[in-house]
């Protein structure tokens, strides 16, 4: 988690002085090649007839709402409020799960859920003098990231953490690609120091993504879990060390009820499974 926190930091700190598209791309760019080379030291296959299947398809394209809208929102609103809004992933993958895979999901869980949506909101603050339409590009991003943790579930197990740390990061490429058409801004030759920052975002995350992908397959999930939290921390952190943001109290509450929702439904999963 304070691998993904330093990752969003450099990009959001590469996106200062390249546009947004052309961060995309190099970023995905770097972190694809990593991964491929990765997957080449251990002789894994990356063009997987797997990687076809239909949950990939539908993987993709929540990776790719998920990273596009995410990245954006990194480089138009606060690193702290961004992060922040992430946090409710947790809570939005419980939700899609009682939706779609028709998981039992008791009363207690889904008051928490609606209790997480209100920490959401808190944060958000839609009727304030402070709120801003850019943040729903952190929801958006956020509710992608559900969908593609959701797929991520039914995919096939042939694929290694590598083989899905290409594709997510190809996914990333191709984001650039299309938002180049929105943004219509041109490509500029980036300065050493920017490739330095890039660099650093893709080194942080393919440590972030490989961390966790190990984490996940080889811990109890419900142990796991809770500690992606602490990236709430780690971005606030930055944020106001890095990018002198401000913390009001208001945030802090937010921030305090989604993840005790958060925290309270992962409990009350791993109650009902013992």
């Amino acid at each position: 988690m304070a691998a993904f926190a330093l990752e969003d930091a450099f990009v959001k700190h590469a996106a200062l002085e390249l546009p947004v598209s052309e961060v995309l791309i190099l970023f995905g760019l770097g972190g694809a090649l990593a991964f491929w080379g990765l997957a080449g030291l251990r002789r894994e296959t990356v063009f997987h007839a797997d990687v076809l299947s239909p949950v990939m398809k539908v993987r993709f394209g929540f990776e790719l709402v998920g990273r596009l809208f995410y990245i954006l929102a990194l480089a138009l609103t606060p690193l702290s409020s961004t992060t922040a809004i992430l946090q409710a992933t947790p809570i939005f993958v419980v939700l899609g799960a009682a939706l779609f895979f028709k998981e039992t999901v008791g009363w207690r869980r889904w008051s928490a859920i609606f209790v997480g949506l209100i920490g959401v909101l808190i944060v958000l603050r839609p009727a304030g003098d402070s709120f801003s339409v850019l943040s729903l590009l952190a929801v958006i991003g956020m509710l992608g990231f559900s969908g593609r943790d959701l797929a991520s579930r039914a995919a096939p197990a042939t694929l290694s953490t590598n083989v899905l740390g290409f594709y997510g990061f190809l996914t990333i490429i191709i984001a650039g690609v299309l938002f180049s058409f929105w943004e219509q801004q041109a490509l500029i030759v980036p300065s050493t120091s920017a490739l330095q920052t890039l660099a650093a975002a893709v080194a942080f995350g393919v440590v972030a993504y490989s961390s966790l992908m190990k984490a996940m397959r080889t811990g109890e999930v419900a142990t796991v879990t809770p500690f992606r939290y602490s990236r709430l921390l780690f971005g606030i952190l930055l944020g106001v060390l890095w990018f002198d943001e401000t913390i009001d109290f208001q945030m802090l509450i937010g921030c305090g009820v989604i993840v005790g929702s958060g925290l309270f439904i992962l409990w009350r999963s791993n109650k009902a499974r013992t």
